[in-house]
């Protein structure tokens, strides 16, 4: 693979990077495993499609530790990422304000006070967001937008070498890249830094490889400064500006939201996650789940073996789902402007289940429509929903992962 990275806040440009093989992800994913819920069926299909999230170690660690707290405006910004692809890069306008929005309010209010003199700063953060992902910078350009890859940040000032350290993590098999840069202090929220090495950590060989980068010869190119314009009294959530107008959100511990949806996102123990997060959540459920109002897009289905398209569109288990009025409708997206529609009912018939009929189907070209004759009846029944994300049993007790659509 040849491609460029151009060092965060510098500007600086690497060329021909050795190969490294990345995993593609296709439209559906196959994974066999057996569920946990009651699916007598012996083989499925995964599908998924990637977010944003966090990695396999942040899931450990936080499995390994008490459950965290966050206080409202924290879990506001936290919310306002929930489902954004590629930390940001496939974030609408809309999306993008409400981050933008629940950042500036965090900001404002009392975080810890000078946190560049607070040992809470200090250690492995994990990148969850950027406002501006195709800027110039290795990471960003190059890595922030690709979801299997996990980005981090390591900051360490009270040491006799204080370093600032952006790192991207291809994959415990494969190994990291890791650019490094001196750092000082120059008040209670800005660290000045510059970049001096940067070298490949692979799996596969007994030593680092360093890139030749003529850093010294650089000078001011190789620069920048990092403000810290919120870190949580807890040390969980830091919100920084850097040099070249980028915004980040990191994190060091993470919510069951954000675990199940990086499980989704990186094909690892993805029904321990759902799991974990509807046990999580029975507790602090008060009262009946309901189908919330507006368009959901599945992320993951436990589904069916099958090897009919229109099938798998006809029961959900492709595409997005449009709630409204008592109605459901189902929306795939299939080549060159064709589009599948699946239109139909449903009725309240138990405690968090719904009796959902489809019976109203159609190729759609444009405003054209050509029906198609198909029927589907089964029972859905929420697991758990906000107005976030959203967890169903559905057709043949089929699990499915949902989140909303902002436009």
């Amino acid at each position: 693979m040849s491609c460029s990275i151009e060092i965060a806040n510098v500007g600086l440009r690497f060329s021909h990077l050795p190969q490294i093989k990345q995993r593609r992800i296709r439209s559906q994913s196959v994974i066999a495993f057996r569920t946990c819920y009651g699916v007598k069926q012996p083989r499925h299909l995964l599908r998924r499609v990637l977010c944003s999230a966090v990695n396999e170690e942040q899931i450990e660690l936080q499995q390994s530790n008490d459950e965290i707290e966050f206080s409202d405006d924290e879990m506001k910004v936290i919310s306002s990422v929930i489902g954004i692809q590629g930390r940001g890069r496939s974030a609408s306008r809309q999306q993008l304000k409400a981050v933008e929005q629940a950042v500036e309010v965090l900001e404002a209010t009392k975080g810890v006070p000078d946190p560049t003199s607070s040992s809470l700063i200090e250690g492995r953060w994990q990148l969850i967001f950027t406002t501006r992902p195709g800027s110039a910078s290795p990471i960003q350009r190059t890595f922030v937008g690709v979801d299997l890859f996990s980005v981090f940040q390591e900051i360490y000032l009270r040491t006799n070498d204080p370093r600032v350290s952006n790192i991207v993590k291809f994959s415990d098999a494969i190994g990291e890249l890791k650019v490094e840069a001196a750092a000082t202090i120059k008040d209670g929220k800005r660290i000045l830094f510059r970049f001096d090495k940067a070298a490949f950590s692979l799996k596969f060989l007994p030593f680092k490889v360093p890139y030749p980068v003529p850093f010294r010869l650089l000078g001011d190119e190789a620069k920048g400064w990092l403000d810290t314009t919120y870190l949580s009294q807890s040390g969980n959530l830091r919100i920084s500006r850097g040099n070249k107008g980028t915004t980040f959100v990191l994190q060091k511990q993470t919510t069951p939201q954000q675990r199940l949806l990086s499980a989704i996102s990186s094909g690892n123990s993805v029904m321990q996650a759902i799991d974990e997060f509807v046990s999580v959540n029975q507790n602090a459920i008060k009262g009946e789940q309901q189908l919330f109002e507006g368009e959901w897009q599945m992320l993951w289905s436990s589904q069916m073996e099958t090897d009919s398209w229109i099938e798998n569109a006809a029961n959900g288990l492709m595409g997005s789902q449009i709630v409204t009025n008592g109605k459901l409708k189902f929306l795939v997206d299939i080549l060159l402007g064709f589009k599948f529609s699946m239109t139909g009912t449903f009725e309240k018939s138990g405690t968090n289940v719904y009796d959902v009929t489809m019976d109203d189907g159609a190729i759609v070209i444009g405003p054209y429509g050509l029906p198609v004759e198909l029927v589907t009846k089964f029972k859905l029944e929420v697991l758990y929903s906000d107005d976030k994300i959203r967890i169903t049993r559905g057709y043949n007790n089929i699990l499915f992962v949902h989140v909303r659509v902002v436009r």
